[in-house]
């Protein structure tokens, strides 16, 4: 089986670990976390430290919001896969987020399940 790369994206230390402990479990066999960051500097940084394949984004951030990492994440790494996970829960910001190169969007909070669910479609 292929291992897969994840990055995982929050200004939020505990959705971090939170999503990062999720994503190395049973569930999601293969996965793993090479890089976790705090703002979407951090983000961009790590992206070309690490390349991971896939990558978990919060929208609201400090230094450089989510909108923003977005568009600099797709030409840093044009082939990665992005879940916004955000509390935004208004429908504009999820198709912005989606125009700018996300692939998916989960709202916050979320069940341990939606999560899975939603980095198994995104990895599928």
């Amino acid at each position: 089986m292929k291992t897969r790369s994840l990055m995982v994206v929050d200004d939020s230390m505990i959705f971090r670990n939170r999503i990062a402990r999720l994503a190395i479990g049973e569930r999601l066999p293969g996965v793993t976390v090479v890089a976790l960051a705090g703002d979407g500097g951090q983000a961009i940084e790590q992206a070309r430290l690490h390349r991971p394949d896939f990558v978990t984004m919060d929208l609201t951030m400090p230094v450089m919001d989510g909108p923003a990492c977005l568009e600099a994440l797709r030409t840093v790494l044009p082939d990665a896969r992005v879940l916004v996970v955000s509390a935004l829960s208004d429908r504009a910001t999820a198709l912005k987020a989606m125009t700018k190169g996300a692939h998916g969007f989960l709202l916050k909070p979320f069940s341990d399940t939606q999560l899975v669910e939603s980095l198994q479609e995104l990895m599928a």
